[in-house]
């Protein structure tokens, strides 16, 4: 293991930047590089088998260019098709995201949990056997949203996005409201790493308070498990940002935050 690190983070857009800001702050001494698949953005418009196909060689390729230490798939969709495949046919640790249906589940108060992902992720059988595996007696809403990751990544280039669309997204995670007998959702689940970006405005439109429950910070935990604590030599680290389209990113200001404070190269 290198001094400083080099922790490659993959997603097929923008999400995974809410993942890169947690691992920043566990391992502000690694250098990052950062790959939007922008050419393939949003995963949820091809199947499964395109996905996969595309994925294990890219990142295979990706590897090749930049020797990382550690890879991390900052993609739901991404994670639940390909985490198997990647550990197959290459020796560099990978760590994955997948919706936190356990700990939500552990958490809930009333037992009403909703998922809140992309199409593809919450039909896929991946979340299922999760619910079937951790729901602990919760009563499980799965809702699908076509369009919030790319409202998140609109909203991050500074597009203006209104509250209807985004709540439009959000409302059906909502269950219980009006009804006396029924326990409200209490806990929804961001099984999307896109929607952490809207976060605010999330908390701000939703009917009522609930529990968020963002996987980053357990992802951040597990990269300091197989990489150990961190150096001391964080002002040295660097950054880069790449898309697969090869377009310039035009981001410095808005991602800055997300890089500890470093411009990305």
């Amino acid at each position: 293991m290198s001094a400083r690190p080099t922790i490659l983070v993959f997603d097929s857009g923008l999400g995974g930047l809410t993942v890169l800001r947690e691992i920043v702050k566990a391992r502000p001494d690694a250098h990052y590089v950062y790959v939007a698949d922008d050419t393939f953005f949003p995963y949820g418009h091809h199947s499964e088998e395109a996905i996969t196909a595309r994925v294990v060689p890219l990142i295979g390729e990706l590897i090749s260019a930049h020797a990382p230490d550690l890879v991390v798939i900052a993609c739901n969709t991404a994670s639940t098709l390909v985490m198997s495949h990647l550990r197959g046919a290459y020796a560099v640790p990978f760590v994955g995201t997948v919706p936190a249906i356990k700990p939500a589940c552990a958490s809930s108060t009333t037992k009403r949990v909703s998922v809140l992902g992309t199409k593809g992720t919450v039909k896929r059988e991946y979340t299922q056997a999760l619910i079937r595996d951790f729901a602990q007696g919760c009563d499980v809403t799965l809702v699908g949203s076509a369009d919030l990751a790319a409202l998140a990544e609109a909203a991050l280039g500074g597009a203006e996005v209104s509250d209807s669309l985004i709540l439009a997204e959000l409302a059906p995670c909502f269950v219980g409201a009006g009804d006396p007998n029924s326990a409200r959702t209490d806990t929804v689940v961001l099984a999307c790493t896109h929607y952490p970006l809207l976060m605010d405005r999330l908390v701000r439109l939703a009917p009522w308070p609930v529990d968020w429950i963002d996987p980053a910070p357990a992802i951040a935990r597990r990269v300091v498990d197989l990489l150990g604590s961190p150096g001391s030599d964080a002002d040295q680290a660097g950054a880069e940002m790449i898309f697969t389209s090869n377009r310039p990113h035009t981001l410095s200001q808005a991602l800055m935050p997300f890089f500890g404070g470093r411009v990305p190269a």
